[in-house]
């Protein structure tokens, strides 16, 4: 398998959790996270909010890496 396939796959897995984080967060209210009592699993809720404010923000610079590196064509090898 080629560094750019793994790469794409990293970075269609990063887009799919991005998507379902930004879906759990709660925007003054419970949110979606209140449907999985994804806050039951942390101490507090303010910690819970921390935890995915870092697990979002860590995805998206993984994504937004990976789309740079991506479009602009740096792991595949010249033509010709």
């Amino acid at each position: 398998m080629a560094i750019v396939s793994i790469i794409q796959i990293v970075w269609t897995v990063s887009a799919i959790g991005l998507s379902v984080l930004v879906l759990l967060h709660s925007p003054k209210g419970d949110g979606l996270g209140a449907l999985g009592g994804q806050a039951q699993l942390f101490t507090s809720t303010k910690s819970a909010e921390t935890t995915l404010n870092r697990v979002t923000w860590t995805l998206t610079a993984l994504f937004m890496g990976l789309t740079v590196v991506l479009s602009a064509g740096w792991l595949t090898p010249p033509a010709g």
